[in-house]
């Protein structure tokens, strides 16, 4: 009786256990279910990503270019800019100034070129290397010394303004005092020739009167005092000749002595009208520049070299 309890006690604690176990194993089941379920629902969602990644690659694959035509654009890119950069310096090197005083425009010239230079190396794909950039300090040195000097000469022309019109003035001068010597050395002459001419006369007068008095023997007591008197007469006639004859020398001499005076009056007269005249023309020639913009060759050759550098840059890089 007692083993029979026993067994049925055992059936009942099995059963209860497989009850237990059957439940278990639902709720194991369940949790499975709800597993796989989240699973799928996780795959589901990374297909989705995938396509949408998928889709998004070969969107982007085709709105981005290749690696070969991404290099082709920026080197159309750089060809763009090196074209732009060249034409703005060449359109520079070329400006013609408006008018004198052309000074006036250095500043704003070198302003603007110094912008060229910045624009392209702010812009450029290529970086502005060490050579680049020496060249580049290069090209401003020198133009920038170039534009100093033409400053100096244009307000050297100034002075030259002033020079040329004292020498004007003192060219005015030298006529005036050249004429005024002229007209006072023609009148010493005239009135010297006059003295010496009239000097003359009244000798050739005097010797005419000696020649033509008569001394007379009555006049004289003995022939010894004729013979005196005729030999102071014929001494007296010849002295008068004979000053006649150095009074004529005189006069010579005198016409000659103002011909050479007024030949060096005039050689030094032309001599300093010439030398003012060819200062004149001198000054004139320096003063034409006033209309002239001499500073064109320097900056055409800035913007020349400027070119170069930037060519040799993009050779460089290639």
């Amino acid at each position: 009786m007692s083993s029979f309890k026993d067994t049925v006690k055992k059936l009942r604690n099995l059963e209860a256990e497989k009850l237990s176990l059957l439940t278990e194993i639902e709720e194991l089941k369940r949790m499975a279910d709800n597993k796989a379920a989240a699973l799928e629902n996780e795959v589901a969602a990374l297909r989705d990503e995938v396509k949408s990644l998928k889709t998004l690659m070969g969107q982007e694959e085709k709105s981005q270019p290749s690696g070969k035509r991404l290099q082709e654009e920026t080197e159309i890119s750089a060809k763009e800019l090196v074209e732009k950069t060249l034409d703005a310096s060449n359109k520079l090197g070329n400006q013609v100034f408006a008018s004198s005083p052309f000074s006036q425009y250095f500043d704003d010239w070198l302003g603007n070129l110094r912008q060229i230079v910045s624009d392209f190396e702010a812009n450029s794909p290529v970086k502005a290397d060490e050579q680049f950039v020496k060249d580049r300090s290069q090209i401003f040195l020198d133009v920038e010394s170039a534009l100093t000097q033409k400053r100096l000469e244009e307000s050297n022309l100034s002075e030259d303004a002033k020079a040329l019109a004292d020498n004007n003035q003192l060219l005015s001068e030298s006529d005036r005092e050249y004429a005024e010597k002229r007209k006072e050395l023609n009148f010493r002459k005239d009135a010297e020739v006059e003295r010496i001419t009239n000097k003359i006369h009244k000798l050739e007068e005097a010797a005419a009167g000696q020649e033509a008095k008569k001394i007379k023997t009555f006049d004289y007591k003995s022939r010894e005092e004729y013979n005196s008197a005729r030999k102071k007469a014929a001494e007296k006639l010849d002295q008068t000749k004979e000053d006649l004859k150095s009074t004529k020398n005189e006069l010579e001499v005198a016409k000659q002595s103002f011909i050479v005076e007024l030949e060096i009056l005039d050689d030094n007269y032309e001599k300093k009208k010439h030398e003012i005249t060819e200062r004149n023309e001198i000054l004139h020639g320096e003063l034409e520049k006033l209309e002239t913009d001499t500073s064109i060759d320097a900056r055409q050759a800035a913007c020349n070299a400027l070119a170069n550098a930037v060519n040799s840059l993009i050779q460089r890089t290639r």
